[in-house]
C-alpha cells in the first residue's frame, strides 16, 4: 500500500522516529569528521555558522526593526519638487536662471513699528481679510474688556485679525505701540482716546532669561514679555476703558502665551481657510478679469505639481497671498510655469530660513537657551517626522545640550522640567501631534506621533541647517552618532537615514565625520546604522561611485568592523550600483572562509531576497551552487535558512516593495511564495537542498517546524504551505521527513500543533499530492 493511502494515527502522525537520511556532506567534510590518526592531536573544531543561522547582526530576531519605521523614515526625505534650487536675495527676493522674482509680492514695504496705521493699509486689508475662526467672540471680548491678547505664530494672520477688529470698532482709527515698551509702563497720556492700539510683544525665543528681558541699557526689564502677568493686563485694560479705546496684544506661542490663554484676555488666533484667503487675493489681483480667469487660477493652485512644489498641507494667510500673486502673474503671462513652481518652492524654504536666522543670539547662555531649544526641536522633528512625540522631544533635548556646550563649553545648562506644554510646543515647529500607530515588527502599537504640516518641511529644515550654518554641523553629527547607537530601531533607523541624506549633500564631510567613526567602532548597532546611511547616501547618482569605492576598500581591509559594515551595506542592493554588483561583492568577500563574514553576508543575501529583485538573487544562488565552492554553498544554505527563520518586516530595505507589505509579519519564504509565483519551484528546490544537506538539515528542519506552526494559525498561510509542501516531498524520504516533523509537532506536550491543520499538511505531503 502506498503512503498515499496512509492516514495519520489518532495521535496525529507516524511513530516518533527520524526517517533515514543519507549523509549529504561532501567528501572533504566527511573526511574532516573522521577520527584523527593515532597519536595526533585532534584538529580544533571550526565554529559552526549554522548554529546561529537566522540571527541578524544586531543579535536578535527583531533588532533591525519593522519595515514601517524604515519606510516612514525614507518617505520623510523622498525627493520632492519643493527642493528646486533657488537663491534668495537679502530683500526677500530670489533668482532662478535669468529670472528675478519677488517672493513677497509687489508693493510690500517694511512694517511700521510705531505710529498710526495708514488708512490705505486698512482699506486694502478690508478688501482681502477673511475672518479667523472665533472672530465674533474676539470682538465681544474686546468690547467687554477693552483689551484682547491674541496668541498665534507669525504668518498665521493674527496681525491682520487684530487690525480688522480695531478698525471695525474705531472707524479705522488704529495706531501701533512701540514693542519695546513694557505693558506695565503705559500711562493714560500714551493712549489715544477712541483709538485702537496694537502692541506686538517681542518673541519669547529672542528675549527671555528665566522670564526676564534685557533692556536697552543692558539691564533687565522687570516688565519684559516673560514677566507679563494678568495684573499688568488688568491695569492696561482699565487705562483703555477710561480712554474709550481698545487694545490688542500679539503674543507668539510659548510659555507666556500658554499662561495668558488661561486668563480672561487671551484667545487663540487660528488662520482662516487657505481657499478663502486665496480667492480674495486673486479677486483683487485679477481686477476686471472674467470669472473664468479666477476659476482657472484656483484650479491651477490645486494641481499636483503646484501642491508638490509648495510642500505644505495648508498655507498661512501671508503665504496664500503670495501664491495668489504668483498665480495672477502666471495668468497674465509675466512668468512661466517653471517660474511659478520655483516661486512656490520658496515658501517652505523661507519658513526654514526664518526659523534659524540668528537663532543663537545674543550668543551667550542662558540668554540664548530658548532659541537654541526651539531650533533643536525643529531639527529633531525633521529627523523623527511621524515618530512618537516622546522620542522627538527627548532627541530635541539631547541636541539642545550638544548645541549649548558648543556655544559655551564652560556653562552647564540643565533642562526645564515644566516648560512649554506638549499641547503647545508643536506649534514652534509648524507641526501637530496626532494619534498614529508605530510598527514594532511583531505588532503595531498606538502612539501620539508628531509630524510637520507639510511633507517638504523636514528636508527644508535639514538642508537649511546643514548648508547654511557650518558650526551647527558638529553638534548635529555628535547627536546623530549617539542616536545611531541606540538599540531601539525606531531611533537608530530614523537617525541613520537622516545621516545618509546629509552625507549625500556633502560626501567628503559626511563620510569623514559621520560614516567612518560609526563603521570603525565595535558596536553592531552603529555598524548597521553606518551601512544604512551609506545605502541611503548612494541613492544620489553623483555620490554612488564614491560609496562603491569606499566599500571595496573596506572589504579588503584587515579591520573586522569595516568588513562587517561593507557586507551589511550590500544587503540594500544600492551602494554597489545594482543588486548583481552587490551579490558579486558578497561572493568575493566570503571566500576568505571566516564564519562571521559568512553569517553577515548571508543576512545581506536574505535581505536582498526581500528586496526589489528576488529573481536576480534566486538565479545567483543557483549559480553559486553549481560553482561547487564550499563557501558559496554555505552562503546559499544560510541565506535559505534566513527565509525560514526571519519575518519579512525585519528584512526591510530602502526601496519600496509594495507586494510584500501585506505579508510583513510572515516568514520571508511564505511571503515570496505568495507574491512571486514563478519563483516557487526554485525556492522549493533550495529549501529541499537545505533540508537534505547534513550540516544544515537539522537547523532547517527546526526552522521549517516553526514555519508550519505559524501557518497553522492562519488559513491564508496554511493554503500557501499546503501548496508548497508537495514540491519538497516528491521523494519518499522527503515525505517521511516532513511527516515525521508534523507528528513531532502534534505530540509536543507544551505546544501541540493543531491537529486539523496538521492533517491538511499531512495530506499535502502525500505521494502524488501534486
Amino acid at each position: 500500500m502506498s503512503d498515499q493511502d496512509q492516514t495519520p494515527p489518532a495521535d496525529g502522525g507516524p511513530a516518533d522516529e527520524k526517517p533515514p537520511v543519507a549523509d549529504q556532506r561532501p567528501p572533504a567534510e566527511a573526511e574532516a569528521g573522521a577520527g584523527a590518526p593515532d597519536g595526533a592531536e585532534p584538529t580544533p573544531e571550526a565554529p559552526n555558522p549554522f548554529a546561529t543561522a537566522g540571527r541578524n547582526p544586531i543579535g536578535s530576531a527583531g533588532g533591525t526593526g519593522g519595515s514601517g519605521t524604515a519606510h516612514a523614515a525614507r518617505r520623510t526625505f523622498a525627493p520632492r519638487q519643493a527642493e528646486r534650487v533657488v537663491n534668495f536675495g537679502d530683500d526677500g527676493q530670489y533668482f532662478h536662471g535669468n529670472y528675478f522674482i519677488s517672493q513677497f509680492g509687489a508693493g510690500v514695504g517694511p512694517a511700521l513699528l510705531d505710529g498710526p496705521v495708514p488708512a490705505e493699509e486698512l482699506r486694502t486689508l478690508a478688501g482681502v481679510y477673511c475672518e479667523s475662526p472665533g472672530y465674533g467672540r474676539m470682538r465681544s471680548r474686546l468690547r467687554e474688556c477693552g483689551l484682547l491678547v491674541l496668541c498665534g505664530e507669525r504668518g498665521s494672520g493674527r496681525k491682520a485679525t487684530a487690525l480688522a477688529l480695531l478698525a471695525e470698532l474705531t472707524e479705522n482709527q488704529v495706531t501701533r505701540l512701540d514693542p519695546s515698551q513694557a505693558v506695565h509702563t503705559f500711562t493714560g497720556e500714551m493712549l489715544k482716546e477712541q483709538y485702537g492700539h496694537l502692541l506686538e510683544l517681542p518673541s519669547e525665543e529672542l528675549h527671555r532669561d528665566g522670564g526676564r528681558s534685557p533692556g536697552a541699557d543692558g539691564r533687565e526689564a522687570a516688565g519684559g514679555p516673560g514677566r507679563l502677568s494678568e495684573l499688568h493686563l488688568d491695569r492696561f485694560s482699565r487705562l483703555l476703558l477710561v480712554a474709550k479705546a481698545f487694545g490688542v496684544v500679539l503674543v507668539e506661542p510659548g510659555d507666556l502665551a500658554e499662561r495668558l490663554l488661561r486668563g480672561r484676555y487671551g484667545m487663540h488666533s487660528r488662520p482662516p481657510g487657505t481657499e478663502d484667503v486665496l480667492h480674495r487675493h486673486l479677486r483683487i489681483r485679477l481686477g476686471d478679469e472674467p470669472q473664468e480667469a479666477l476659476d482657472s487660477c484656483r484650479e491651477l493652485a490645486r494641481h499636483d505639481d503646484v501642491r508638490g512644489a509648495l510642500g505644505l498641507d495648508e498655507l498661512r494667510p501671508r503665504e496664500a497671498a503670495r501664491l495668489a500673486d504668483l498665480l495672477a502673474r502666471h495668468h497674465r503671462g509675466d512668468i512661466g510655469k517653471d517660474e511659478l513652481l520655483d516661486g512656490c518652492a520658496t515658501f517652505v524654504r523661507a519658513q526654514a530660513r526664518s526659523w534659524f536666522a540668528g537663532a543663537d543670539r545674543p550668543g551667550t547662555l542662558p540668554e540664548a537657551a530658548p532659541t537654541i531649544n526651539a531650533a533643536a526641536f525643529r531639527i529633531a522633528v525633521a529627523v523623527f517626522n511621524g515618530s512618537p512625540y516622546g522620542l522627538a522631544a527627548e532627541a530635541a533635548e539631547q541636541l539642545a545640550w550638544e548645541m549649548s556646550v558648543t556655544l559655551d563649553p564652560e556653562q552647564a545648562l540643565g533642562r526645564r522640567l515644566f516648560g512649554t506644554h506638549a499641547d503647545e510646543r508643536p506649534v514652534l515647529a509648524r507641526s501637530v501631534v496626532e494619534d498614529a500607530e508605530l510598527d514594532l515588527g511583531d505588532a503595531q502599537i498606538p502612539v501620539r506621533a508628531i509630524r510637520f504640516q507639510g511633507e517638504a518641511l523636514a528636508t527644508a529644515v535639514l538642508r537649511e541647517v546643514w548648508h547654511g550654518y557650518h558650526n551647527v554641523r558638529g553638534p548635529m553629527v555628535r547627536w546623530l552618532r549617539a542616536l545611531c547607537d541606540d538599540p531601539r530601531p525606531h531611533v537608530w533607523v530614523r537617525a541613520s537615514v537622516a545621516a545618509g541624506v546629509l552625507c549625500s549633500w556633502d560626501w567628503v564631510y559626511g563620510a569623514g565625520e559621520l560614516i567612518v567613526p560609526m563603521a570603525a567602532v565595535d558596536s553592531p548597532v552603529q555598524q548597521m546604522s553606518a551601512a544604512t546611511a551609506l545605502a541611503e547616501a548612494s541613492r544620489d547618482p553623483a555620490v554612488q561611485p564614491a560609496v562603491g569605492a569606499l566599500l571595496k576598500e573596506w572589504a579588503a581591509s584587515d579591520r573586522d568592523t569595516l568588513v562587517t559594515t561593507a557586507l551589511l551595506t550590500h544587503g540594500y542592493g544600492m551602494a554597489a550600483g545594482s543588486v548583481r554588483a552587490s551579490l558579486d561583492a558578497l561572493a568575493k568577500t566570503v571566500r576568505t572562509g571566516d564564519v562571521t563574514v559568512l553569517s553577515n553576508a548571508a543576512f545581506s543575501v536574505t535581505r536582498l531576497l526581500a528586496g526589489v529583485e528576488p529573481e536576480t538573487v534566486v538565479a545567483r544562488l543557483g549559480d553559486w551552487l553549481r560553482g561547487g565552492r564550499r563557501e558559496l554553498a554555505d552562503l546559499v544554505l544560510l541565506s535559505v535558512l534566513g527565509t525560514l527563520t526571519t519575518r519579512t518586516t525585519y528584512l526591510w530595505g530602502l526601496q519600496e516593495t509594495d507586494a510584500l507589505e501585506a505579508h510583513a509579519r510572515r516568514p520571508l519564504l511564505v511571503a515570496l511564495i505568495a507574491t512571486h509565483r514563478p519563483l516557487v519551484r526554485k525556492l522549493a528546490d533550495l529549501v529541499l537542498l537545505t533540508l537534505e544537506t547534513a550540516r544544515s538539515g537539522e537547523v532547517a528542519l527546526d526552522a521549517l517546524g516553526r514555519v508550519l506552526r505559524q501557518c497553522a494559525d492562519d488559513p491564508a498561510q496554511l493554503d500557501l504551505m499546503c501548496g508548497f509542501l508537495p514540491l519538497i516531498t516528491e521523494e519518499r524520504r522527503d515525505r517521511d521527513r516532513v511527516r515525521h516533523l508534523l507528528a513531532r509537532l502534534v505530540r509536543d506536550e507544551d505546544d501541540p500543533l493543531d491537529k486539523n491543520a496538521a492533517r491538511l499538511m499531512w495530506d499535502a505531503a502525500a505521494e502524488g499530492a501534486m
